[in-house]
């Protein structure tokens, strides 16, 4: 190839264009030895993935040191990555992986602690619109506390599907399961959640009345 013909280093890409540049061709790249194409591949995924680990296992400290892991695993494999894939679900399932082996491992989880509001697609009773921040402060320690009376499979799909937004074509591709087992066990998760949900707050407005 002429070198005034070859592609231009993503080093060089502004800033504002990184957006326009597809993650295969930055695979691609980063595969030739262009350390700054996968530069942009963290720089555009990070901050989801620390947020997906951190609302799995409820330490952001140890949800940052997961998310480096698993950029390093990645790199580290990206010569068995087929472009024709999707990057994202594979970078997101590694992620995922690594975040249920450590709660495999039993290391415990924190006390609840503030959890950003989600936006499931369907109403769901944990996104009720409220201006006011102290009830919303209230109403993610408690979305964040019934999460983790759900079993850890159930809890990974609502936080990749509902909290996330992602497609449930994605979630299969995270998660390894067919898209068909995929909707049956969120269908599951909601019903559980807002199980939950209905009791606590009968409990709270019992406890109310009581007092």
């Amino acid at each position: 190839m002429n070198p005034s013909q070859a592609p231009t280093p993503v080093a060089a890409t502004p800033a504002d264009d990184e957006g326009k540049l597809n993650d295969a061709w930055l695979v691609e790249r980063t595969r030739r030895g262009d350390q700054a194409a996968f530069g942009v591949l963290v720089r555009r995924y990070e901050r989801k993935l620390i947020r997906v680990l951190a609302r799995l296992v409820r330490d952001p400290e140890i949800a940052r040191d997961l998310a480096q892991e698993t950029f390093w695993r990645v790199f580290n494999r990206l010569d068995r990555f087929d472009t024709g894939r999707r990057f994202g679900p594979w970078l997101f399932r590694v992620g995922v992986n690594l975040g249920l082996d450590h709660l495999r491992r039993g290391r415990g989880e924190p006390p609840p602690s503030s959890l950003d509001r989600g936006h499931g697609d369907d109403g769901a009773p944990y996104d009720p619109p409220d201006p006011d921040p102290r009830v919303q402060a209230e109403l993610s320690q408690e979305v964040h506390f019934i999460l983790a009376q759900l079993p850890v499979s159930y809890r990974t799909i609502l936080v990749l599907r509902d909290l996330e937004g992602f497609s449930s074509s994605e979630v299969a591709a995270i998660v390894g399961r067919r898209e068909a087992t995929i909707r049956w066990r969120l269908s599951k998760a909601r019903e559980k959640f807002r199980q939950i949900w209905e009791r606590r707050q009968d409990a709270a407005r019992e406890a109310a009345t009581e007092g």
